[in-house]
């Protein structure tokens, strides 16, 4: 397993859910992190003030200037990029049959572009690193379709082709690429969501955990997907 002190890990979308879960559970494993959000101030609001192992900066997938600076601070702070999750996302009830372009847009924007921009600020860090780490949190919903939202499902199967490629043309330089593909998670994406009850949803810490396992994983053992389910489906 790789120590985890020294290394300096992205994490988009950390002022909540998914994301601040996972910043809390790689802060208690040693992990310097970057945190970024559109609203920084929610960072701390959620986490506490900055400290040595830990920086707040503005993050907003809409706006490329911000991955730049983003990726720029982080290295004037401390000199490398060991690690990026991509977890910053919404959702959409835009289908086939109803909604307007803009929300596809938007959705399109935040889901895909930023995720795929952020990636290629970071990539020439991770290369340097030898031990690049990318953690890609997508959904189930990225696998198969069972509902009429086809713009999160088309947004959330883009993920998962950005994910496979970017794998595919790191990994001579020892990057590692994972999807995190949850079913429903207790946040407030899914507050929602009368399918299934919150206690029966998957709790973002257990999600966490998993990150925590395949940031640690050496180069000879990485895992491409990690499907996770709180309910019994046909195929996974």
């Amino acid at each position: 397993m790789l120590d985890p002190s020294g290394r300096v890990i992205m994490i988009s979308g950390a002022n909540r859910g998914i994301g601040l879960a996972i910043a809390r559970r790689l802060g208690r494993a040693g992990y310097t992190l970057s945190l970024g959000a559109r609203d920084k101030a929610s960072l701390t609001a959620a986490l506490g003030a900055e400290t040595t192992l830990r920086g707040h900066f503005t993050y907003d997938a809409a706006d490329r200037d911000t991955h730049r600076a983003w990726v720029a601070d982080t290295l004037l702070r401390w000199g490398r990029i060991d690690g990026l999750v991509n977890n910053a996302g919404m959702g959409s009830t835009f289908t086939i049959e109803a909604g307007e372009e803009e929300e596809l847009d938007r959705i399109w924007t935040v889901n895909c572009k930023g995720p795929l921009f952020l990636t290629r600020e970071c990539l020439p860090h991770l290369r340097r690193s030898g031990t690049g780490r990318i953690v890609n949190v997508s959904s189930l919903s990225g696998k198969r379709v069972r509902n009429e939202n086809v713009a999160y499902n088309m947004t959330k199967h883009a993920l998962m082709a950005l994910s496979h490629g970017t794998r595919r043309i790191g990994w001579a330089d020892g990057i590692r690429v994972t999807t995190l593909c949850p079913s429903f998670v207790r946040t407030d994406l899914t507050a929602d969501v009368s399918a299934i009850a919150p206690e029966q949803m998957i709790d973002p810490d257990d999600l966490a955990e998993l990150v925590a396992t395949v940031l640690a994983l050496p180069n000879t053992a990485a895992v491409a997907e990690l499907l996770v389910n709180c309910r019994l489906e046909d195929r996974y």
